[in-house]
């Protein structure tokens, strides 16, 4: 009897157990369950906006987006996902096995759709919007792509995009970034992308225990990202292209009055086009070819200026008194240097200072540098604005590098002696500009003595930054130091004998120096800087050629683009 009221009192205890359970799931947490269930049932379907065009100053567009069209499936039960797949294999000419493998590799979680097939065509996008009758489960997606209508033109002023890697993403997650997320590289793509890129919006969807769509339960619309207007003119960027193409180096364009890059060319370049099709051999070319096709040279890479340089030498020289516009020296042809013989490229005589700009005298610059002391020539460089970032808007500057005494006790532990002096004196030795900071110096004496702050982004979106641009800073030179220069580098063109006099006989007056840069191994660097029209400057340029030879060839290219921009009436 006792055994069987213990039986009964258990069987009672187990089904109270079970009632409160009951009663737990029901009451209490019923609600909880419910959302659970519900949760289950939608799907989220990202959309992603169009990121932000890149224009140039006259608003024509040299960066878009186009749409293309990814094949999205739900994630189904297997027999369904099979039926799926081959059906969408048929209209897009894609194996099953290959879109099986892309939903394996593409799986995220059953609440998201799967991206089985990328950027495909508008037919293919129709014929399966048709089958999508039978399989609603399917979802045909818009997705805006980079779209470069010039292919390479301007390519390292855009850079390029592509997916976002492990550094840049630990340095920017706190900013709304997540991985595969698609961010710039190089460029206005990268130094710009917080305002170029897209904000993601989308539909969330309800789909029946199988998986199978049901009805659309929401839609955010998704946000376009800004557009970026350029201070480059695409006329001018595709001539300085064109007489570049098939030489390495890089070319500048600038208004020394404003600052503003009108053209900024290198060459080798690429096509950001290959890193958006995700073209992986052709990607890795550019990622491994030794002429570095990805770098810009123009403000990246650094280079002896040769002659160039003179110009400096000559305006410490005259402001600090060590000549005069009458002083002159005798050019046999070389000079002795302590105990070393330093020659010049040629005999020239009696040479002063505008003669010896015109021609280029290495011995008249030995000499003037050699009175000027090696601490003088570095300081006015510095004014001049070598030696230091120039604050372009674009990623992976390089700031040159202009030696001193000082600086080679130091970092080298060695003395500096005259010899030093006299290679700094013709822009040899360790000394290193880019073009940009090339351009940038020929613009004092093109605009009458300021240093200009360079600048290649004319607007975000509506917000027009050209008026909040640094001022022009005012280099301290005489006004009849910067008169005597400019006489010389006119010179330098007009003289018969004068090292530019390629460029002679052009529509416009032209003036200039040209640079003939002697390296380690290869030919020499080319080098012509100089400003157009003479009297009234709109332009300067640098123009230079890596291992390209003798300034001579720089001046000939020179002679191109400026007959191309008078031709095209842009002068």
């Amino acid at each position: 009897m006792v055994r069987k009221n213990i039986l009964n009192l258990t069987i009672i205890l187990m089904f109270g157990v079970l009632f409160a359970g009951l009663l737990n799931l029901n009451l209490f947490q019923g609600a909880k369950f419910r959302r659970l269930s519900d949760s289950n049932c939608i799907r989220l379907i990202a959309q992603s906006g169009a990121r932000g065009n890149i224009l140039d100053r006259n608003g024509d567009i040299i960066v878009d987006s186009k749409i293309s069209y990814d094949v999205l499936v739900l994630p189904q039960e297997l027999g369904q996902l099979d039926r799926i797949i081959t059906g969408a294999s048929r209209i897009l000419g894609t194996g099953v096995k290959e879109l099986e493998a892309a939903f394996r590799n593409n799986y995220f979680s059953s609440s998201i759709p799967v991206t089985v097939a990328s950027n495909i065509d508008l037919k293919k996008a129709i014929l399966l919007g048709e089958y999508k009758l039978e399989e609603p489960s399917i979802i045909i997606q818009p997705r805006p792509l980079r779209h470069y209508p010039y292919g390479s033109l301007a390519s390292h002023v855009i850079g390029y995009v592509n997916e976002i890697d492990r550094w840049r993403l630990t340095k920017l997650e706190d900013y709304g970034y997540k991985t595969k997320d698609i961010v710039g590289f190089g460029g206005v793509e990268e130094k710009y992308d917080y305002y170029l890129r897209q904000e993601e919006g989308g539909s969330s969807v309800e789909v029946n225990h199988r998986g199978k769509f049901m009805r659309v339960m929401g839609f955010e619309p998704p946000r376009n990202g800004k557009n970026i207007q350029l201070t480059l003119d695409l006329k001018i960027q595709k001539i300085a292209e064109e007489s570049l193409s098939g030489r390495k180096g890089s070319i500048v364009l600038m208004d020394p009055q404003s600052g503003e890059i009108l053209a900024l060319a290198n060459y080798p370049n690429f096509n950001p086009a290959v890193f958006v099709s995700k073209r992986t051999r052709l990607i890795m070319g550019l990622f491994n070819n030794s002429d570095s096709p990805l770098i810009n040279r123009a403000i990246s890479s650094s280079y002896p200026p040769a002659s160039i340089f003179k110009v400096i030498v000559a305006s410490a020289g005259l402001e600090l008194k060590k000549i005069k516009l009458s002083t002159s020296f005798l050019c046999r042809g070389s000079t002795m240097v302590g105990e070393r013989r330093y020659s010049c490229w040629d005999v020239h005589g009696v040479q002063e200072i505008v003669s010896a700009i015109a021609h280029s005298c290495d011995i008249f610059f030995y000499k003037t540098g050699l009175l000027l002391g090696a601490q003088n020539i570095h300081d006015y460089a510095l004014r001049f604005g070598l030696g230091r970032s120039s604050g372009i808007e674009l990623p992976y500057q390089t700031s040159g590098f202009i030696p001193s005494p000082l600086w080679r006790k130091i970092n080298k532990f060695q003395n500096w002696f005259d010899g030093d002096t006299a290679n700094l004196s013709i822009g040899q030795g360790d000394c290193l500009v880019t073009p940009l900071q090339a351009a940038n110096m020929m613009a004092v004496f093109a605009n009458g003595g300021y240093l200009p702050s360079p600048y290649i982004i004319k607007a975000v979106g509506t917000l027009d930054l050209s008026a909040k641009k640094k001022k022009l800073v005012r280099v301290a030179i005489k006004k009849s130091t910067f008169e005597i220069i400019r006489r010389g580098l006119r010179a330098v063109v007009s003289d018969a004998r004068g090292t530019g006099n390629v460029l002679s006989g052009l529509p416009v007056k032209v003036a200039g120096k040209t640079g003939t840069a002697q390296v380690s191994r290869g030919a020499t660097h080319a080098w012509f800087a100089g400003f157009f029209p003479y009297d009234k400057p709109k332009y300067v340029i640098c123009v230079f050629l890596e291992n390209g030879g003798p300034g001579h060839a720089a001046s000939v290219v020179a002679r191109q683009i400026i007959e191309a921009i008078n031709n095209h009436g842009l002068i």
